[in-house]
């Protein structure tokens, strides 16, 4: 008999082999009407594949995660199908799969126009209703590179050619088009339905590489439903209304430039915020007993070999001669001999130092050291974007040293540190995945046994809802992803808690244990933010600028209706400062509504509007962001409520009582 696993951990047994197919059948027809593939021990295979062995099997549908994948990834195969019938002699390239959808690289002497994509769709839509059949065929590799060459596509023999001699390829066939991919695929063009388009044309070179030639790119998206792909477009809209980008240029709150790529010029207002989250996240883990380090940007390249980073990740590092430049103009800058440095990409290996200065014992942990640390990652110049993705980040990084058996509790503690956080910040929709190991790790399948199931039992314990990515742990441990959803939709993901029990080894950690001998800690790598840069960025958009006040980079502006009121606004403003509010003063001979209207662009939360009756009577006139009433309250009383509601979320009296019990 084959056990087979399902995903709610419920077994079934199989008296002999069956295809993907007549396992989705056996469970339920209906289910098999939607099957479109088979994921087997966490790898997704095509509906044909037999289930032979004992294995953890779930039928993939298109509305899961691998199936709208699969989705795409045919809608790139049907979109180049539909671009080569209709512009024959035009070359395909790579089309990969992409967040939200697909692209396709293309060859073509004149260039595609935004109409062409409108015929390219309704070609696509034609290919689907053929219902073509889709099968995978395996071709000896100089066989493959001799057919693409006839057929005039060189780009992709070029492709085959770099894989090893004497290596089969894979051949996927719709009908009579046909590519080389690797899989898997849908059983047929007809289940792909028809919620997609095709969004934009843009070129790309090949390999990414500008000394190459260039190409023709174009992005689309697909979906299961026609609903989806609907609201999906809907918030692709919304989203570029949000754009951080721009909101930050109307804010004033930061920009970037060619000369200092993935790196962010903060304005005054956009360090305000950063320092108000900053200001805040370094309370919370104060309060919960971290202890804050700085440690080198420059370290010497042997703690990246012992790491292992230098081998797994040096095309992402800033790598640095440890030698003074030469100034001789007919010499070289650097010599080339000198030993290497890196700047460095995270903070892990240093918090190892800090962690090895003295002997520890076993009452020491757990030890959470944490660190607003600047990192640096070598990103492509066409993968940045604004503060998604960048250069040079601060992240709010920690590490908790730790022993095996305070795995769980340390989880738990971090866990509602983070929702705690995450919620404070507006966010209440939180997915978390827990990542099993991956076929190639380092230790012990017991010590894998352990470590899962210490991070399960505390998502358990604090009756957090999760799901499983078997295979997408770390080499060295299991790891916790959240993800969260923000206020249009999107998904984000931020925290990571990942644990690890390779690099104490590697970097030589140890603490006296209670019999006396010398043990290794458990480090528990973890943030909450992330990258301050992103989730600033995030925050942008999430509000769409408009900040809750404790972060909101100016709270209140105090505008004058006439210059008889310049001198009580001045008070007024010294007064909301005193209180503890960032204020700026508007006393500009322009009329309110002009200043209104512009301060409501800048997204200022409050506008005080002072004449000549509000000086009179000591009172102010309340203007809210997005609201065309207003209030017109006593000074003292206007300044009270602003102070309570600039109040940070972890100082409101609530939060400190509930943190004093």
């Amino acid at each position: 008999m084959i056990k087979v696993t399902l995903p709610d951990g419920s077994v079934r047994e199989l008296a002999e082999p069956m295809d993907g197919r007549a396992f989705a059948e056996s469970i339920a027809k209906s289910l098999a009407k939607k099957a479109i593939a088979v994921k087997i021990d966490g790898k997704v295979k095509d509906l044909v594949t037999m289930i032979d062995r004992d294995a953890i099997v779930e039928v993939v549908t298109p509305t899961t995660p691998d199936g709208l994948e699969i989705l795409r990834h045919d809608c790139a195969h049907v979109m180049a199908e539909a671009v080569q019938e209709l512009f024959p002699g035009t070359q395909v390239t790579i089309g990969p799969v992409i967040e939200n959808g697909f692209f396709y690289d293309f060859a073509r002497a004149e260039p595609f126009r935004a109409e062409d994509l409108e015929k390219i769709e309704e070609r696509m839509r034609e290919i689907v209703d053929r219902d073509e059949k889709i099968t995978r065929e395996v071709w000896p590799r100089d066989e493959a590179i001799a057919y693409f060459k006839k057929i005039g596509e060189a780009y992709k023999a070029e492709i085959i050619e770099g894989i090893p001699a004497g290596e089969d390829v894979s051949v996927y066939r719709q009908g009579n088009w046909l590519d080389l991919c690797r899989g898997p695929h849908l059983p047929s063009t007809g289940k792909l339905g028809k919620a997609f388009r095709l969004t934009k044309l843009a070129g790309a070179y090949w390999r990414g590489d500008s000394r190459n030639e260039m190409l023709q790119r174009i992005y689309g998206t697909a979906w299961a439903t026609e609903a989806d792909l609907k609201a999906y477009l809907t918030m692709v809209e919304e989203a570029e209304r949000r754009d951080h980008r721009k909101i930050g240029r109307e804010m004033d709150l930061f920009h970037l430039q060619e000369e200092a790529q993935g790196s962010v010029f903060w304005h005054p207002k956009g360090w305000r915020v950063w320092q108000a989250l900053e200001q805040y996240v370094r309370r919370r883990i104060d309060a919960s007993g971290y202890v804050e380090v700085r440690t080198p940007q420059l370290l010497d390249a042997k703690f990246w070999e012992q790491s292992g980073h230098w081998g797994k990740y040096r095309e992402n590092m800033f790598v640095v001669p440890d030698e003074v430049p030469s100034t001789d103009d007919d010499a070289p800058i650097v010599s080339g001999k000198a030993k290497l440095m890196a700047i460095k990409p995270m903070n892990c290996p240093a918090h190892i130092q800090i962690f090895k200065q003295g002997v520890k014992s076993y009452r020491d942990l757990p030890l959470r050291m944490a660190e607003f640390g600047c990192c640096h990652r070598n990103e492509a110049h066409g993968a940045l974007h604004g503060l998604m993705r960048v250069r040079q980040m601060t992240q709010d990084d920690a590490h908790i040293f730790c022993r095996e058996d305070q795995i769980q509790s340390e989880t738990e503690a971090f866990v509602a540190l983070l929702e705690s956080v995450y919620d404070d910040m507006g966010f209440t929709d939180l997915n978390v995945r827990l990542a099993l190991r991956p076929e190639q790790r380092v230790g012990s399948d017991e010590t894998w046994d352990r470590a899962e199931r210490a991070l399960a039992d505390a998502l358990d314990a604090l009756g957090r809802k999760y799901t499983l990515a078997p295979g997408e742990g770390a080499f060295y441990g299991p790891k916790l992803e959240f993800h969260l959803k923000d206020a249009i939709g999107r998904s984000w993901q931020l925290g990571t808690l990942q644990l690890d029990f390779n690099l104490p080894e590697r970097l030589d950690a140890s603490y006296i244990g209670e019999d006396s001998a010398k043990h290794r800690p458990v480090m528990l790598h973890r943030a909450i933010l992330g990258s301050l840069e992103r989730f600033i960025g995030i925050l942008i958009e999430h509000y769409e600028g408009k900040f809750p006040l404790w972060l909101a980079p100016v709270q209140v502006v105090v505008a004058t209706i006439t210059s008889e009121a310049d001198g009580y606004a001045q008070d007024v403003a010294q007064a909301l400062r005193d209180a503890g509010l960032r204020v700026e003063l508007d006393l500009r001979n322009e009329k309110i509504n002009y200043k209104v209207r512009e301060h409501s662009v800048g997204k200022v939360p409050v506008i005080l509007v002072a004449g000549k009756r509000e000086a009179e009577e000591r009172t102010v006139s309340v203007r809210r962001l997005g609201s065309t009433d207003q209030k017109v309250q006593a000074l003292d009383e206007a300044i009270r409520a602003l102070a309570a509601e600039a109040t940070p979320p972890d100082q409101r009296p609530a939060a400190l009582k509930a943190a004093a019990e």
